[in-house]
């Protein structure tokens, strides 16, 4: 394997959870609801899928673990927030403390245990490509649901009536209640699908990434996929590129270290959150954009006429 190969199968690496992460948290946000949760989601379904695996032995039952938690951690904020009609953004922080807190908890007893990879999936002629054979054909089954993900959000928001239904409750959830639809259960499953998201990104950091438990592993990767949401202006392909973006960031400073660059350590590994905020400073230059693409009714409760 080239050089050149090595380092885009590490971005890749890299920018595959946050992708996923973010997909979720936009669709969540298109319907209305604003989840800062992520980052405890992530956490709670990288523990389970670790924890998941070592006593089963299957990888893959561990990957569908780490999405039900992170199914179950939603359901917890879409109770509090949809139902009781709690502070979205405090719930939502609360969900990560949460998170964090329970995920130290439960893997305690795993720190320091050899963790079992997910296995690659070489994709029969293409992944003898010269090149992009093995970089992109050659890879584990979580990258082509991201890729999935992507292509399909992409198709559901904007050439589906489901997608058109989901966009109109995040703009106007009070003239979508009007026209019958039922805003407070396609949220549900909105929230819902974020979480599995926030999970599958969650247990690729533990079963592909680094095949490991440690806790606080995601390291602010919640963070970052809420940022890449406003990033891409809501939008999904823009979103796919965002991802890859901080991911070539988060790689490249692991490769400034390596070549000897002389730059202080601590500042390369701030320089993914650095981009992120520079990111978000930049965006907030223009309004106008910001406010076209922003769901109108985004972290507005809704509660329904009796």
């Amino acid at each position: 394997m080239s050089p050149a190969e090595s380092i885009l199968i590490t971005v890749i690496t890299a920018s595959t959870p946050l992708v996923i992460a973010s997909v979720g948290e936009l669709v969540t946000e298109r319907s209305g609801v604003l989840n800062l949760g992520v980052e405890g989601m992530m956490v709670m379904g990288a523990v389970s899928a670790f924890a998941v695996t070592q006593m089963t032995g299957s990888p893959v039952i561990g990957m569908f673990a780490g999405i039900a938690v992170g199914v179950l951690m939603s359901l917890l904020f879409g109770f509090l927030t949809l139902t009781l009609v709690a502070n979205q953004v405090a719930t939502g922080l609360a969900l990560t403390i949460l998170g964090l807190g329970l995920s130290g908890m439960i893997g305690e007893s795993f720190v320091g245990v050899q963790g079992i990879k997910l296995p690659e999936i070489a994709i029969p002629g293409l992944s003898s490509i010269p090149f992009l054979g093995e970089v992109l054909f050659k890879q584990d089954i979580i990258f082509y649901i991201s890729v999935a993900l992507i292509i399909g959000l992409q198709w559901f928001l904007f050439r589906t009536k489901g997608g058109l239904v989901l966009r109109s409750i995040g703009d106007n959830h009070a003239s979508a209640h009007a026209l019958g639809l039922n805003v407070i259960g396609i949220r549900y499953l909105a929230v819902m699908f974020g979480g599995a998201c926030s999970g599958l990104a969650g247990a690729y950091l533990s079963l592909v990434y680094t095949p490991q438990w440690v806790e606080n592993m995601t390291a602010g990767r919640g963070w970052i996929a809420l940022a890449l949401v406003v990033f891409a202006s809501w939008r999904p392909l823009r979103l796919l590129a965002g991802g890859y973006l901080f991911g070539a960031v988060s790689i490249g400073q692991l490769h400034a270290q390596a070549f000897g660059i002389a730059i202080p350590s601590q500042f390369l590994s701030a320089l993914p959150y650095l981009a992120t905020v520079i990111v978000l400073i930049v965006i907030s230059q223009n309004r106008r954009l910001t406010l076209i693409n922003t769901p109108a009714s985004l972290g507005k409760s809704f509660v329904p006429d009796r």
